[in-house]
């Protein structure tokens, strides 16, 4: 999970990033909001899909509840 979250969010963060810097649109002030934000979407997605398509069957694979899900992604 920690390799999904730091790989992802590193990938996902860099070319979000670009495409703002390309279009003109300041990061340095506010950029670690959108990290965050793709962050918390890579866990919900995980909580919600990825673990049941692994390997791992051990106790706690409980999906987030639908509130939850809708709470995360809304911040």
């Amino acid at each position: 999970m920690l390799l999904i979250l730091g790989l992802g969010g590193a990938i996902i963060s860099t070319v979000l990033i670009a495409i703002y810097t390309s279009i003109g649109v300041n990061m340095n002030q506010y950029g670690w909001l959108g990290s965050i934000a793709i962050l918390i979407f890579l866990f919900v997605w995980y909580r919600n899909k990825l673990q049941f398509s692994g390997w791992y069957t051990g106790n706690g694979r409980d999906k987030l509840p639908k509130k939850v899900s809708q709470a995360l992604i809304l911040c």
